[in-house]
């Protein structure tokens, strides 16, 4: 099958999730293309889409919501997985961003396009790449830096992804 991993990525963490996945993917005998949200042309010849953004003060990059809206009708004739990233620190993500899973401001493009599962992944904050006003944020809300990325997690649901397509 063909499969585009399309992200939108502020600082590149949610990028090499993509790559990830995209890879894992592959290795599972998937012809996979991994790209930025706004670099993609046409949604012609993929079979399915598994696409994810940074969260940034609980919704995605403004360019991934602007992709899935436009999108929507093409997404939900095919099977889709869609993935967030953001907190950092010890813990569930969901738990750590008091049961967020997914933009509430996307919840009719979500039930339109019916994705086979929604994932919400930890995220990285490096505070060197971070804007003086992005740091004050930071610091304000009082979040961990660090990378709390799991690579086990997004191998396993890539995996996943890979289980759903081979079931049809």
């Amino acid at each position: 099958m063909k499969i585009l991993v399309a992200y939108a990525s502020k600082y590149g963490s949610t990028a090499e999730i993509a790559e990830v996945i995209g890879k894992e993917l592959q290795k599972r005998n998937h012809q996979v293309e991994v790209q930025a949200v706004d670099h993609v042309d046409s949604l012609d010849g993929y079979d399915g889409f598994v696409i994810g953004s940074a969260v940034y003060a609980g919704s995605w990059i403004k360019s991934a919501a602007k992709f899935l809206r436009a999108n929507q009708d093409i997404l939900a004739g095919r099977p889709v997985w869609l993935f967030s990233s953001g907190p950092t620190g010890p813990g569930d993500p969901n738990e750590i961003m008091d049961g967020w899973t997914f933009p509430e401001n996307l919840t009719a493009v979500r039930e339109k396009i019916n994705p086979k599962d929604i994932i919400f992944l930890h995220g990285k904050i490096d505070p060197d790449k971070l804007n003086f006003a992005e740091r004050m944020i930071v610091k304000s809300v009082k979040a961990t830096t660090g990378d709390y990325r799991d690579w086990l997690v997004i191998r396993g649901w890539a995996g996943k992804i890979d289980q759903d397509l081979k079931a049809g």
